[in-house]
């Protein structure tokens, strides 16, 4: 397998604050690979290097056999499904949900004098329905609940036919039952031959789908442990990556992690 991401010794610094220190990390084809970390461990940055929405200050980023600073982004990042709050914020709040999805095709985010073919509407309007959204595609896309936002969020990401698909907390702002139902979708993609390689950040253990063969924990900009997501998910690397004593339980491909008796009170005075 041919790697479709990697990362190699990448930095990245704004003023005086290191975001992300001495990354190394490669995605390879067919992977499916979850980045935990909590709150401001550099997560978010990381997705913007892999979606050729920010250079690296330091190191070598490569995606699809281009290196960063060497390739027009333009060209390359149609290549790369991404969904993320920051591109939803960008979607016009009267657009329609199909519209939403068919102007990916242009990489746009809002529909004005654009001709579009046929095949990109059909293709949008089954990438909808692959989703679950297929009789809301006339729908104001503001009108939406956030369980909804995010599936069709999906299927734009989608619509380019990506060779890497990154989802940047799909799961963020969503209640119980929006959660398993995405979970769940997550890993029926997940386990889809024909999918691209697949990353998805989160902060939350519970959203890690089944299915998903990688994982990558950050903690402070750095890297704390890499690989195989059954021998990197352990009760040490989490406990580390998250700052806190943890218990982790792994049921059917599905992980929880809660407190350890006494570690809340002993971070509360370490603090």
């Amino acid at each position: 397998m041919s790697n479709v991401l990697q990362l190699s010794g990448v930095s990245v610094v704004r003023g005086r604050k290191t975001l992300l220190g001495g990354i190394d990390w490669q995605v390879r084809e067919g992977e499916r690979w979850v980045v935990l970390g909590p709150n401001g461990a550099g997560k978010t940055t990381l997705l913007q290097l892999a979606a050729a929405r920010m250079h690296p200050t330091r190191g070598t980023v490569g995606i699809l056999d281009e290196t960063l600073g060497k390739v027009d982004v333009f060209e390359l990042r149609p290549r790369i499904g991404l969904a993320s709050a920051a591109l939803a914020n960008q979607i016009p709040e009267d657009e329609k949900v199909l519209n939403v999805v068919v102007t990916a095709a242009y990489g746009v985010t809002g529909r004005w004098n654009e001709e579009y073919e046929k095949d990109d509407e059909r293709r949008a309007f089954r990438l909808l329905n692959e989703w679950g959204m297929g009789p809301l595609l006339g729908r104001v896309f503001a009108s939406l609940s956030e369980g909804e936002r995010k599936r069709v969020q999906i299927a734009r990401a989608l619509m380019t036919d990506p060779e890497l698909l990154l989802l940047d907390e799909p799961g963020a702002g969503l209640d119980l039952a929006g959660r398993e139902e995405l979970v769940q979708r997550l890993s029926e993609l997940a386990s889809d031959d024909d999918a691209p390689a697949l990353v998805l950040v989160t902060h939350h253990l519970e959203e890690v789908p089944p299915g998903f063969t990688h994982a990558l924990l950050l903690r402070d900009g750095g890297v704390v442990a890499s690989g195989p997501i059954t021998s990197t998910l352990t009760e040490a690397n989490l406990s580390e990556t998250f700052g806190m004593p943890l218990n982790v339980v792994s049921r059917d491909g599905r992980y929880t992690a809660t407190a350890k008796d006494g570690a809340i009170a002993a971070a509360a005075s370490a603090s």
